[in-house]
């Protein structure tokens, strides 16, 4: 099969590499463009290792098309913060100890940007739904919902129940 050349803006920069038609968007951003943060857990999205923002909403990399993101915005966990000042859900993953081997984390990571960019103040039903699609084998659930909702309380907004 013959390359093709794949423009989209990742992490808020414009990239062009060129894909086989049959890669996928995560074989693209971690081989191609070299951000590994992404992991390929089941390949059948399933385990929200994989998760990216694409244009907004959270996606599992693992089962989009490369080139179905001709044009648009990714966001991977590597464009979330920076060395210097991590992004508040990093922070509070970080502060309650809500990561272990940290192959999950980076999807969890993700998710939890994409939940409070739609819904800044999600109740804890609201939280637990949102994470429902990636799975950890290792630290549970629980740090991981008190550490979002440590990022609401931090905005001042209350966490309802």
């Amino acid at each position: 099969m013959t390359k093709r050349v794949l423009a989209l803006i990742v992490n808020d920069e414009p990239k062009e590499v060129l894909v086989q038609p049959y890669q996928t968007l995560l074989e693209v951003l971690r081989d191609e463009i070299g951000l590994t943060g992404a992991k390929e857990g089941c390949s059948t999205g399933d385990c929200g290792c994989c998760t990216v923002i694409l244009d907004g909403k959270p996606v599992t990399s693992c089962l989009v098309l490369a080139l179905q993101a001709e044009g648009r915005s990714v966001r991977t966990v590597e464009g979330l913060g920076s060395d210097d000042l991590l992004d508040p859900i990093q922070e509070a993953f970080v502060r309650h100890g809500a990561l272990q081997c940290g192959f999950c984390i980076p999807g969890a990571v993700v998710m939890a940007r994409a939940l409070l960019d739609e819904n800044p103040h999600p109740t804890e039903e609201e939280i637990r739904w949102g994470l429902a699609g990636n799975l950890c084998r290792c630290t549970g659930y629980t740090k991981w919902i008190e550490a979002i909702q440590d990022v609401v309380s931090q905005r001042g907004q209350e966490v309802t129940k």
